[in-house]
């Protein structure tokens, strides 16, 4: 990896602003074909303010465990991964429920919960090990302007000033991104006025009644004051996701023990047993970003910087992923065909990537938004309980949202389906 004073490269194929976890899972990608790749990170991997891999934990969804598979990133992760065999859903006061089971749908697991810096370090080392990729960090892209056959990339690295001429610029640098805006891109921007409480909480174990595979069981948990989210992340300990209103979030938060947990208690049951420690609390405010476009000229926008989602289902880097992945592809079949002159950046190239994604995009930021919504009507309380209750028992219905859930649905990507690029 270079750091300040060391040499920039003039030229480079793709150069990728963004080292966070959809970056650098789509360089790992590059890295497999013969196109020069940048990556141009801010924030160092296991720097303290990197919080795309900080203490936070990420449900990957089956085809996100897929395509790591396919890249060689799965198996430096898969021990220190807790699986989700089912998903619980539930809203506090009502009687209907669904449940999501993965023996239903033909599969070891519907997803995997893994804390995200192991997934970040397995990325950033298997990054290492590939000459055709140079690491700029801490070093950032700062904006682009036409040049012949490509984009001249200002890059600011640590005060010193250098430019990267590149055939393909992609902007991965996160919902709130800087160069996005630079590049003329606009973004809607819609808070939710809403903030994560994000941290660790054990719990005493099964309890009577309780159905064998608690542990592997992921719960959404809808209140008056917010969803509730638990993610099983292994030796009885799980991951909570508590969402409130942006006035409220920090007292919240900063509540003694003790009162925190009787909060999460009386917010989530005692399904799981009575939980006993909570770790440290961090928050995060939530809202929803959405590009007005992926693609610019010589120019793809991937992950958060494309799509910046509320965490109530657990969807954001999958589809950040999905995106990587396919641009990946796109950029392999362009390199085969092409014989010795391809051309990453061309326009029929992204219009292709711009066309794979937008049903997908569309359709996840859609149901994420929709969820969000509609439980936080609170005078829609008795219908929603009757319509998870009719959920539970259609037929087919859960199956198309275990679809959904898993990123199985619609075209996949060859990463996807265990093939090499």
């Amino acid at each position: 990896m270079k750091g300040p004073g060391d040499p920039v490269p003039a030229s480079c194929d793709v150069l990728i602003a963004g080292g966070g976890m959809v970056g650098a899972s789509l360089a790992v990608a590059l890295a497999r074909l013969s196109l020069r790749v940048t990556l141009v990170e801010a924030i160092p991997a296991g720097s303290p303010g990197q919080q795309s891999f900080d203490a936070r934990t990420t449900a990957l969804s089956r085809s996100s465990q897929h395509i790591l598979g396919t890249l060689g990133i799965w198996p430096q992760i898969a021990e220190h991964a807790a699986p989700i065999r089912r998903i619980h859903v539930s809203e506090r006061g009502r009687l209907g429920t669904t449940v999501i089971d993965a023996d239903e749908e033909g599969g070891e697991a519907l997803g995997y919960v893994v804390e995200n810096r192991l997934l970040g370090a397995a990325l950033w080392r298997d990054l290492g090990a590939h000459s055709n990729v140079t690491v700029l960090t801490p070093a950032r892209a700062a904006s682009a302007a036409g040049a012949p056959d490509g984009l001249d990339v200002h890059i600011d690295q640590a005060g010193l000033a250098a430019t990267v001429r590149t055939r393909l610029l992609v902007v991965a640098d996160g919902a709130r991104s800087t160069l996005r805006d630079a590049l003329g891109i606009a973004a809607r921007t819609r808070p939710y006025e809403q903030t994560a409480i994000v941290g660790n909480v054990a719990v005493d174990g099964p309890v009577a009644g309780l159905v064998a595979g608690q542990g592997t069981t992921a719960y959404e948990r809808f209140t008056p004051d917010g969803p509730l989210a638990l993610l099983p992340a292994g030796e009885g300990r799980y991951v909570f996701v508590l969402t409130r209103r942006a006035a409220l979030a920090e007292a919240v938060s900063a509540l003694p023990d003790p009162a925190f947990l009787e909060l999460l208690q009386r917010e989530f049951g005692f399904r799981l047993g009575r939980f006993r420690k909570v770790g440290a609390r961090s928050c995060y405010p939530l809202e929803l970003v959405e590009a007005e476009a992926v693609t610019g000229h010589r120019v793809a926008v991937v992950g958060n910087a494309a799509h910046g989602l509320h965490p109530v289902a657990g969807q954001g880097y999958n589809l950040g992923l999905r995106d990587a992945a396919a641009l990946a592809e796109l950029l392999a079949e362009d390199s085969r065909q092409a014989g010795a002159q391809p051309d990453p950046g061309a326009a029929a190239l992204l219009e292709r990537y711009a066309t794979w994604r937008r049903p997908d995009q569309r359709k996840v930021v859609a149901f994420t938004d929709g969820l969000v919504r509609l439980f936080d009507q609170t005078s829609l309380g008795p219908l929603r309980g009757l319509g998870l209750l009719l959920f539970d028992t259609v037929p087919g219905a859960k199956r198309l949202l275990a679809r959904e859930t898993m990123g199985l649905a619609g075209r996949r990507t060859r990463l996807a389906r265990g093939l090499p690029l």
